[in-house]
Order: C-alpha cells, then sequence, then structure tokens
C-alpha cells in the first residue's frame, strides 16, 4: 500500500482528498502547511506527495523545494493541487520539481487516476 502525504491548509479540501485516497487504498498522512509537509516528509519518507500551492508559513512551491533538495526525498514524486491554473504558475510547479498539477476542483476519480499513474510510473506501487 502506497503511502502518500497531503498537504492542504484548508479543512474540508484535505478531508475529501484524504477520504478519496483511503477509499482507493492508500494509506494517508494530513499536513495543514508547507512547513509541516517538509518535517513530515523527512520522517514518512511518503511514496508521493500531494502539495496545495497556497500555504501559510511556506507554500507549495517552497516546501517542494526543500523537498526536492533533502537527500531521503529528492527522488519522491511531488503533485501539485491548486485553484490556480495559468500556465506560469503551472510552469513554476514543474520548474520547483513536480511531476503533474492538478487543478481543484477536481473529480475524485480522475485524482486517484492521476495519482496510481504517477505512483507507477516511478516503481512505487
Amino acid at each position: 500500500m502506497a503511502k502518500i502525504l497531503i498537504a492542504e491548509d484548508e479543512r474540508d479540501i484535505r478531508e475529501l482528498i484524504a477520504f478519496t485516497l483511503q477509499f482507493a487504498g492508500f494509506e494517508v498522512t494530513l499536513a495543514t502547511n508547507g512547513v509541516e509537509a517538509v518535517e513530515m516528509a523527512a520522517t514518512l519518507r511518503p511514496d508521493l506527495i500531494l502539495l496545495d500551492v497556497r500555504m501559510p508559513r511556506m507554500t507549495g512551491y517552497q516546501a517542494c523545494q526543500v523537498i526536492k533538495q533533502m537527500p531521503e526525498t529528492q527522488n519522491t514524486p511531488v503533485i501539485f493541487l491548486s485553484a490556480k491554473g495559468q500556465e506560469s504558475e503551472i510552469q513554476e510547479g514543474l520548474n520547483v520539481g513536480a511531476v503533474d498539477y492538478i487543478l481543484k476542483p477536481f473529480v475524485p476519480d480522475e485524482l486517484t487516476d492521476q495519482v496510481r499513474r504517477v505512483l507507477e510510473e516511478f516503481g512505487k506501487v
């Protein structure tokens, strides 16, 4: 069972993502901001990290940069979740090391499919 770390500051969205992925059979850990995500990523060593872009204390972009610099998580795939769909936002996410960018609102089945696809691509399932 793949371990997924979700960092999302909005409780309702965080719980929806967690429920969706747990229902699909994934082990889920939750963070409420970028700083928590970085700290948890180092100890948890998840198979995949989902980061919201806009979070307090540290943005998703900043968290991704730190995660990609840590030896224990540098090869962990990161997917951004954001309501911001401008090409420049997506490009920035990919530039800091994300492998995918999912726009909110998302369809739960599509989220699960994208997560599975990335995990398979990285040999994590």
